[in-house]
């Protein structure tokens, strides 16, 4: 199939990508790496001069070559000069809250499912790293619905929106809506439908039955938590609501490796836990999915227990395991509570 857009040099600005082809301009953002891996972001402006602590080097050097070259500064200093990848640009983009970051961010658009024109709404919207991957996603035609309680990280969010893809005159991504407000109590009013709910705060489990309300049969939620007891609570409140599949948890490890001939092992540096993630898919209206008939591990909901418990499994915990553990009716001390015997 023949494509309508133009194939000029750079990127078609419908696409709104934030990725530009061709000699850098004035108005972008580069990425300038030295020898030790230092890195600045600088914004090119025709008569400028960028200062380091190995001398200065002139914008003007740098405007209209074709990026991936090495630039040297007045005391000698090298510096490689590249447009800065998205994954690079949120690990380094000024912070309001902590950034969602590229390993999970990944994750996100790959196992929730974002699709080029899906309509999504994100709870928590932080410094904007996650919205400028689901941008990415969804692309011009679909939609992106951000809430954010707290003005001062809306407000560091839009701009660093408004930088990546490079919006002229602070115009907005066309497919951004950010809205400042708890999404629990506002998306209900809006009587909105969306494809995908990013819930990325920390207690999402407040905003599952505006999100159950808010899905289209067949949509996902996709929960970011940092910790195990709101991983536990989330998952338990998406079972005991009962209009979702099987919730799906998961966290994921980046660990580089060092590689010189016969040198061959890990990296003394990896991203380990940043966060869980948690999936979940809504029913149609009236329907549930098959109860998922497990025997809770001894002691899961044991009397320490005191997070959301759906019936079937209060009333499993109460049954016999069948499993002997020195206890004349067969259930472990662990579950019921009572002290072991010799």
């Amino acid at each position: 199939m023949s494509s309508t857009l133009p194939h000029d040099d750079d990127v078609d600005p419908r696409a709104w990508s934030g990725v530009h082809r061709g000699p850098l301009r004035e108005g972008e953002w580069v990425r300038l790496v030295d020898a030790k891996g230092r890195k600045h972001n600088i914004c090119l402006e025709a008569g400028k001069t960028f200062h380091t602590n190995r001398g200065g080097m002139s914008h003007d050097d740098l405007i209209g070559r074709e990026e991936g070259f090495t630039v040297v500064s007045t005391s000698g200093g090298e510096y490689l000069v590249f447009r800065p990848l998205l994954s690079e640009f949120v690990v380094s983009m000024p912070r309001g809250a902590a950034v969602v970051y590229p390993k999970d961010a990944a994750q996100i658009v790959a196992m929730a499912d974002i699709f080029p024109g899906a309509d999504v709404v994100e709870a928590g919207v932080g410094s904007g790293a996650l919205t400028c991957s689901l941008l990415r996603a969804v692309g011009p035609f679909g939609r992106v619905t951000s809430y954010e309680r707290r003005e001062e990280f809306a407000d560091v969010a839009r701009k660093n929106v408004t930088q990546f893809f490079g919006a002229p005159d602070g115009e907005t991504h066309p497919a951004w809506s950010l809205r400042l407000g708890d999404l629990a109590e506002e998306l209900p009013t809006t009587g909105e439908r969306y494809d995908r709910v990013i819930l990325d705060m920390l207690a999402p489990w407040e905003c599952l039955d505006a999100t159950a309300d808010a899905l289209r049969p067949g949509g996902i939620v996709c929960a970011y938590v940092a910790t195990t007891t709101q991983l536990s609570r989330f998952m338990e409140t998406v079972r005991l609501h009962g209009g979702f599949t099987e919730p799906q948890a998961w966290e994921s490890l980046v660990r580089d490796w060092h590689v010189e001939g016969l040198a061959v092992r890990p990296g003394h540096k990896m991203i380990g836990h940043t966060a869980f993630l948690v999936t979940a898919r809504r029913m149609a209206p009236g329907q549930k999915a098959p109860l998922k008939r497990r025997r809770p591990a001894p002691g899961a909901y044991g009397p320490d227990y005191t997070g959301p418990r759906a019936e079937e499994v209060a009333e499993e915990i109460t049954e016999p395991t069948g499993v002997a553990e020195g206890i004349g009716d067969g259930r472990s001390a662990a579950v019921t509570g009572e002290p072991e015997t010799a």
